[in-house]
């Protein structure tokens, strides 16, 4: 979408297990995203990052479109939609290819990446993503560009992301529903890491957890690119529903609870501390010990972390992580988090927000938002990548594309 300024114009839509969240943003200056339009509405119909019940989750996407249409004043044709769910997977493979002429040129890196694709890939799934991460030109690895390099032969190293079919299908025509059209899917923590990390812990190696309602995304970073993407199917909602059965309290009474008196270290909450809750059955509040609470928190919350752990460590890159993680997402906002993870993955680890963003942006300097302020960072280098617009000067800072690579990010995306 443009606009009479001729300044790009960017919207995301984040449809995520506790909510939908449509942004639109203008792009002002090299790394400023100025937030015209939010549109927050809790999800319905939505459960582990999958659609369960359509009508009802169209109705919470139409609604948040709506709230962002609103509050910017430009009616949403098209966006760039996150997604998650168990049901993704990734893969590394390499393509082979011949350089006809002695010079690389883009169609060789087209050729290249097309023939990466041509994995085993079940008829039920979908490519989301390829994304290169380095090339080989006659034995020589490491190479970043290659475009203009001499060679007879090359490969690429790609990462490619599936998903359910049925599932992005599904997805796709609820937002369809309202009315909009998906320019492209991105990966949940594909969209956070865009925020959230700095271009030294992409070098150095890093991995990004971003923790939600109803998922835990995880995506490993080393040497600048991504080498390994992962969702798991628990998140804050599992948190939730366990002080419900512990405590005896309804799902909302439970989430209240926990945002108000959270904690995921037992250990450092005083003994003598109590807080008052009404339990099913009950006429009159109870107190409750919130060491208690501390306890069923802090269970669940290790356990998440030790799937993340066992992910890392059957990515094989778990030796290779020096920048340790960055937490993001709702759940990191529970005190203790940050060092509960830091003890179970014995790995540094720091809890990042969205930054740099002006506007409406009250609601959104939180860990919550990294996936939807991520997105608009992708719209960007969409519109970046296209030709007919080169306005290289909207790059975030961070993400260093020569004018090569500017012509690449859509080769680099595009299924």
């Amino acid at each position: 979408m443009e606009n009479a300024m001729d300044e790009p114009i960017v919207v995301g839509i984040d449809i995520g297990t506790t909510k939908v969240c449509t942004l639109v943003a203008r792009v002002e200056g090299e790394r400023t995203m100025r937030i015209l339009g939010v549109g927050i509405e809790p999800s319905q119909g939505i459960r582990k990052g999958n659609i369960v019940d359509l009508a009802a989750a169209s109705t919470s996407i139409a609604r948040s479109i709506e709230k962002a249409q609103r509050t910017s004043g430009f009616e949403i044709t098209s966006a760039l939609v996150s997604l998650a769910g168990s049901h993704v997977a990734s893969v590394n493979s390499r393509g082979v290819v011949g350089i006809s002429g002695g010079v690389i040129d883009e169609m060789d890196v087209a050729r290249a990446l097309e023939a990466a694709q041509a994995v085993a890939i079940p008829h039920n799934r979908q490519i989301i993503h390829v994304i290169q991460r380095s090339f080989i030109v006659d034995g020589q690895d490491g190479i970043r560009t290659p475009i203009g390099m001499h060679g007879y032969r090359m490969e690429v190293e790609a990462h490619i992301i599936t998903a359910a079919e049925s599932t992005v299908e599904n997805l796709r025509q609820c937002v369809q529903a309202a009315g909009v059209q998906v320019t492209q899917f991105v990966l949940n923590p594909l969209a956070s890491a865009e925020v959230v990390l700095s271009e030294t812990e992409r070098q150095m190696g890093v991995v990004v957890c971003d923790i939600g309602g109803g998922t835990t995304d995880l995506a490993i970073y080393i040497d600048g690119d991504l080498w390994h993407t992962m969702v798991l199917a628990v998140g804050g909602n599992h948190i939730t529903s366990d002080i419900a059965h512990g405590l005896r309290l309804s799902i909302d009474q439970a989430e209240e609870v926990k945002k108000r008196y959270g904690h995921a270290i037992e250990s450092e909450i005083a003994e003598n501390d109590v807080i008052s809750v009404r339990s099913f059955g009950q006429e009159a509040p109870v107190q409750v010990n919130r060491r208690d609470l501390a306890h069923i928190i802090e269970a669940r919350v290790e356990e998440i972390f030790m799937l993340v752990l066992q992910e890392i460590k059957r990515s094989g890159y778990d030796g290779l992580l020096p920048a340790g993680m960055v937490l993001t997402g709702g759940a990191s906002l529970l005190p203790g988090m940050k060092n509960l993870a830091s003890s179970v993955l014995g790995l540094p680890v720091r809890v990042a927000k969205p930054e740099n963003l002006v506007g409406l942006t009250d609601q959104l300097n939180s860990p919550a938002y990294s996936t939807s302020v991520g997105l608009l960072h992708w719209a960007l280098l969409l519109s970046e990548a296209e030709p007919l617009h080169p306005r290289r000067s909207f790059l975030p800072k961070g993400i260093n594309l020569d004018g090569d690579r500017i012509k690449n990010f859509l080769k680099r995306l595009l299924p």
